[in-house]
């Protein structure tokens, strides 16, 4: 089981999976096609799927099927294919309870300049992804990592998801990645929240997931060391952030491109 992607080997990893858990055995399925689809290009997985969606813009919006429920559920795709897992935590005393079902926990964008929730993941033990927000530069997610490391975790890495762009956009910087490389840690391309149109009247966030692609391959090409995207077989129905996922009919395919940019960098 992979429980901590290196950015010294010659492959990127994919974090990939549902924004949410939906229900109780759909996640099962994506993941079972996203094995399948990851063993055959021999890219490193981590499945990715919230517990529990905090960040919504409007209170009706789906949250989840319940935390002990939707934890278990990642357990069980953990159990069953052999892959390490990943999911947001929220608050501090989150962590502790997260950490049982999850091999990373991920800290949200909004949420990376918390203090009290990075020093309560770092002392889990487990590998800490910390979201760049989207209001700070690369250079500054260099406190970050030092304040899990200063709790005692080396295995701590940082995910690129775009910056605002006025009130209603979101642009990559791709300087970001090797700039937060520089603190010795992987870095990740968050290629599909990294495309949402938020803020919009209706309360519910846009996105462009027609440039999923362009932005994947420009990560890739900058030396990204993983990809992080969000996947569901119906887009148009999923719970959560489904105007901005990849349709998971289309992942082998984008994956096929990946892998063939990243062995042309590296000359195999």
């Amino acid at each position: 089981m992979i429980t901590y992607p290196y950015h010294h080997d010659n492959r990127f990893f994919l974090l990939a999976g549902p924004c949410v858990i939906e229900d109780e055995t759909s996640p099962l399925r994506i993941a079972e096609t996203l094995v399948g689809i990851t063993e055959k290009l021999d890219i490193p997985f981590v499945f990715k799927a919230s517990y529990r969606k905090a960040n919504r813009s409007r209170l009706d919006s789906f949250t989840g099927i319940g935390d002990e429920k939707a934890l278990k559920v990642l357990s069980k795709i953990r159990e069953s294919f052999g892959v390490p897992v990943v999911t947001d935590i929220h608050a501090p005393e989150e962590a502790a309870m997260a950490a049982e079902y999850a091999d990373i926990l991920q800290i949200p964008a909004f949420l990376c300049r918390q203090t009290d929730l990075l020093v309560a993941a770092a002392k889990t033990g487990k590998v800490v992804n910390i979201k760049k927000g989207q209001f700070v530069s690369g250079e500054s997610m260099g406190f970050a990592v030092d304040k899990v490391r200063l709790s005692g975790n080396d295995r701590v890495m940082l995910t690129e998801r775009g910056s605002m762009f006025g009130y209603q956009d979101l642009v990559v910087d791709f300087r970001n990645i090797p700039i937060m490389q520089g603190f010795g840690v992987p870095v990740v391309l968050d290629v599909t929240h990294s495309l949402q149109q938020p803020n919009q009247a209706s309360g519910i966030t846009g996105g462009q997931p027609k440039m999923i692609g362009v932005i994947a391959k420009a990560g890739i090409a900058a030396g990204a060391d993983g990809i992080f995207m969000e996947t569901h077989p119906e887009p148009s129905k999923a719970l959560s952030d489904g105007a901005n996922m990849l349709p998971l009919d289309q992942v082998e395919g984008l994956l096929k491109e990946l892998v063939s940019i990243r062995c042309a960098l590296k000359g195999q």
